[in-house]
C-alpha cells in the first residue's frame, strides 16, 4: 500500500470515530438513566411533568470570574438556578454566594473539593459532606447534594439520607468540563431538554465563561419555547 492510501484510511477512521462519538453524545443514554432510576429511585434525575418547566444547576462555584457573569445572565432572563458549591471555593468569593441568595437562587452541596466522590471512603465522604454543609449553611441550609463527578454507591446514598439530604444529578449534561466548546453545550441542551429536565452546567475558571456564553444562547431560546427556568426545589414543588 502506498503512503497516500494509508493516510486516507487513517483520516476516514478518525472521522468515523469522531462522528460515532458525537452521535453517542447527542443521543444521550436514556436507557442508562432509566436503569439508574430503577436501581436508586431516591436519586433525582428529572421530574415527570407536562408543564414547560426545567431546573438549571450550576456546579463547582463560586468563582470571581464566572459567578458574576452567570448571575448577570440569569437576572437578565429572570431565570433561577441551584448552585452546587464546593466549600473550598467560598473563601474570597463570599459576596457571590450572598448574591445567589439575594437573587432568589438556591444553594446545593458539592462537597469540599473538585474530585470524584466515588473514590472516597465512607468516612471521608461523610466528613466532606458535613464540612461543606457547615460552610454553606452560613448562607442557606442546603437540602440537595451532588456527588463529585456524578457517581455514587449505596454507602454514599445511606450517608446522604442519614444527614437529611436529597441526591440530585440530571438528565441534560453536555459534557462541558470535557468539551470546551460553548456552542456545543448550548445546542446539546436545546436539543435534549424537555419538561421536567434537570440541566447540568459548570462554573469555575474558564468553565464559567463558557457557561455564560452557552446561557446567552440557551435562555432566550427556552423563553421563546415558553419554558420557565427554576431551581431544583421549585421543580419538585418543595
Amino acid at each position: 500500500m502506498d503512503k497516500a492510501f494509508l493516510i486516507r484510511i487513517a483520516v476516514i477512521t478518525a472521522l468515523t470515530v469522531l462522528v460515532t462519538f458525537g452521535v453517542a453524545l447527542w443521543l444521550k443514554p436514556e436507557w442508562l438513566i432509566s436503569h439508574l432510576r430503577k436501581q436508586s429511585p431516591d436519586v433525582l434525575y428529572s421530574v415527570e411533568t407536562e408543564q414547560k418547566i426545567v431546573a438549571l444547576t450550576i456546579d463547582d462555584g463560586p468563582d470571581a470570574c464566572g459567578s458574576p457573569r452567570i448571575l448577570n445572565i440569569l437576572e437578565k432572563y429572570d431565570a433561577h438556578a441551584t448552585f452546587f458549591l464546593i466549600s473550598d471555593h467560598i473563601a474570597g468569593n463570599e459576596k457571590y454566594v450572598e448574591r445567589m441568595i439575594a437573587d432568589g437562587h438556591e444553594l446545593g452541596n458539592h462537597l469540599t473539593e473538585d474530585r470524584a466522590s466515588i473514590e472516597l471512603s465512607k468516612e471521608e465522604f461523610e466528613r466532606e459532606l458535613l464540612e461543606a454543609d457547615e460552610a454553606i449553611s452560613l448562607y442557606e441550609k442546603p437540602k440537595w447534594i451532588r456527588p463529585g463527578s456524578g457517581w455514587y454507591n449505596d454507602e454514599m446514598l445511606a450517608t446522604i439520607e442519614k444527614h437529611n439530604y436529597h441526591c440530585a444529578l440530571g438528565n441534560v449534561y453536555p459534557y462541558d468540563p470535557q468539551i470546551s466548546i460553548y456552542w456545543f453545550s448550548a445546542y446539546y441542551v436545546l436539543g435534549n431538554v424537555k419538561p421536567g429536565s434537570i440541566i447540568v452546567l459548570h462554573d469555575y475558571n474558564r468553565r464559567g465563561g463558557r457557561t455564560t456564553k452557552a446561557l446567552e444562547i440557551i435562555l432566550p431560546k427556552l423563553e421563546e419555547r415558553g419554558y420557565k427556568v427554576v431551581t431544583l426545589s421549585e421543580l419538585v414543588g418543595e
